[in-house]
């Protein structure tokens, strides 16, 4: 068990995702035990379970579908019999969305993302308030989009949800900082892992798409899931025990 990190699992939702599988493994690394949540890849949560367990972490996985609370609640309840505590939530359930201007959105486009990204969240949310009130404290971090900040074309219905979600992180430190949970927030900018690599296979992700965004960023880069997980991993720690209510972009200075 770290120093940094109390006894317990961080619970990271969307643990077999490109970005979520890094962030699972920056947790091991810094070394708390981690609870993978995952719906369809289970493939994928159990290797990366296992390259957990073999830097000597203890690691579980969990399925369930964020938007049936029911399952929620069972996958949660399963983490703290196996970890006996869950001090932290890690946010980063969510679709792989089409790139299409707000005005054409289906319907069942933006339902779909609001019911995984929004209502997951708050299912998430809801079901550990209760344990981490109970435990004395506990820490949400919840990965957003750099596109809260400068709305990118064709990407609102990954940011949309997301933004909705830190009005709620914001509540979150406001009503339940006297409990000592916290609730902070990264901006993700373009990460060289999930749904980047889905659209530069299908193609929408192009040379001239990678040219004109990387003439918008200071540093001249893709980040890593690494970069997200070592910032998910300060904001969850010990290190971080006065920091609520605050978002940091991890974007490459997307937006300045």
């Amino acid at each position: 068990m770290s120093k940094d990190f109390p006894e317990g699992a961080v619970m990271v939702f969307g643990g077999s995702g490109g970005i979520g599988k890094g962030v699972a493994m920056e947790f091991a690394k810094a070394g708390t035990a981690v609870a993978i949540c995952y719906r369809s890849k289970r493939e994928v949560a159990e290797a990366t379970a296992e390259a957990i367990r073999a830097l000597g972490v203890k690691a579980s996985t969990h399925q369930m579908d964020v938007r049936n609370r029911a399952e929620v609640v069972a996958g949660f309840e399963a983490a703290v019999a196996e970890h006996g505590r869950v001090h932290s939530i890690v946010w980063g359930a969510g679709p792989i969305v089409a790139q299409v201007p707000l005005a054409d959105w289906a319907e069942d486009q933006f339902r779909q993302s609001m019911e995984i990204e929004a209502f997951g969240f708050y299912n998430a949310v809801n079901t550990a308030i209760p344990h981490f009130r109970a435990k004395g404290g506990g820490s949400f971090v919840h990965l957003g989009s750099a596109g809260h900040d400068w709305w990118p074309q064709l990407d609102g219905l990954s940011v949309a949800p997301k933004a909705c979600n830190e009005a709620l992180i914001k509540g979150i430190a406001k009503e339940e900082g006297p409990n000592e949970i916290r609730a902070n927030s990264i901006l993700v900018g373009v990460i060289d892992a999930g749904q980047f690599k889905v659209g530069q296979e299908e193609g929408y992700f192009d040379e001239a798409w990678e040219t004109a965004v990387k003439a918008m960023l200071p540093l001249k880069r893709w980040g890593s899931a690494e970069d997200i997980g070592q910032a998910a991993v300060f904001l969850a720690s010990n290190k971080a025990n006065y920091v609520t209510g605050q978002t940091i972009s991890v974007a490459g200075g997307f937006g300045v």
